[in-house]
């Protein structure tokens, strides 16, 4: 009998082939990464007053540019309503205000700013509450005492030699405070943080919960069922509603806040909400038609390399 010799390399062929498939499937479709404003601040009290000054930087967590669609307590400087947040490693917005309050456990030392991000085929909302961080009495710069004038001396018939004056030092120049840097890592946020997502065919709601108590929110559709969320203290959970036109969710329970959140269609859906994945990277078709791709140039591999490797003895 004649037998082609076994070799290894027909196996590795399809094997490399089909995981490389996975691989650029899984590469492509990576979910990315949480959407969120990255907020920095700092609190001095000035001296002499209950006036507390804020200094505010507001970055942005994604390459891509984002719409600041509000703002709490106010506005602060550039920080405001209809800003845009640079893409990461940007310039960040600024700002500086005065808090008045009858001392620091009163102060309200938070901002929320909720943001806005536009993908091809994802639009998400989020919005993110942080503190500032204390640094104790604002530093002023020191002032320099009004210099009195020398009197002259009255005129003698002899006059004596005037003693060598010493030289006035110069007064040192105030020195500028070197400003805080902006930390690489987002201070947690201290309230509940809320995301919510259109994709091509759900609206998704979520829920993050930093306190150290459940949180429970209904979300009533205008039309259709309500559902309800509980989030256990340092969790994350999550709702979906299918994707349509005029669709509003309105969150509601104790010490729940929140206007009724809109559905919005992303802009490569094509034209009709729901019947794409809601995939955060390229379309699920281009992603499978790669994977089918290389795993044809891996049969194409096998055949080539059984035919090269087969050899007659006698």
């Amino acid at each position: 009998m004649i037998r082609p010799k076994l070799s290894l390399r027909r196996s590795a062929a399809i094997i490399g082939a089909a995981f490389l498939g996975l691989g650029a499937a899984v590469a492509v479709a990576a979910p990315a990464s949480a959407h969120h404003p990255e907020i920095f601040g700092t609190y001095c009290k000035v001296q002499g007053s209950n006036n507390y000054e804020f200094k505010w930087t507001v970055g942005n967590s994604e390459n891509i540019k984002a719409e600041v669609i509000q703002v709490r307590p106010g506005a602060v400087g550039d920080i405001k309503v209809g800003a845009e947040l640079n893409p990461k490693g940007g310039a960040p917005l600024t700002g500086t205000e005065i808090r008045t309050a009858n001392s620091a456990q009163q102060l309200n030392k938070s901002l929320t700013v909720k943001a806005k991000w536009i993908r091809p085929n994802q639009i998400v909302t989020e919005d993110r509450t942080v503190d500032a961080v204390g640094t104790g009495k604002c530093k002023t710069p020191p002032t320099t005492p009004p210099t009195t004038p020398t009197p002259t001396p009255p005129a003698t018939p002899t006059p004596e030699p005037t003693p060598p004056t010493t030289p006035t030092p110069e007064p040192t120049p105030p020195t500028t405070p070197t400003p805080e840097p902006t930390p690489s890592v987002t201070p947690e946020p201290v309230e509940p943080v809320g995301t919510y997502e259109s994709t091509c065919d759900e609206l998704i709601l979520t829920l993050e919960n930093p306190t150290d108590e459940s949180i429970t929110i209904v979300f009533t559709p205008n039309e259709g069922d309500a559902k309800t969320l509980t989030v256990a203290p340092g969790e994350t959970g999550s709702v979906k509603f299918p994707a349509k036109a005029g669709l509003t969710v309105t969150p509601s329970g104790e010490g729940i806040e929140g206007d009724p959140i809109k559905y919005e269609e992303p802009q490569d859906c094509g034209g009709g909400g729901g019947g794409e994945l809601p995939l955060t990277g390229a379309a699920a078709g281009g992603i499978a038609g790669g994977a089918l791709l290389l795993l044809g140039a891996g049969v194409v591999l096998y055949i080539v390399a059984r035919r090269r490797r087969v050899t007659f003895t006698a």
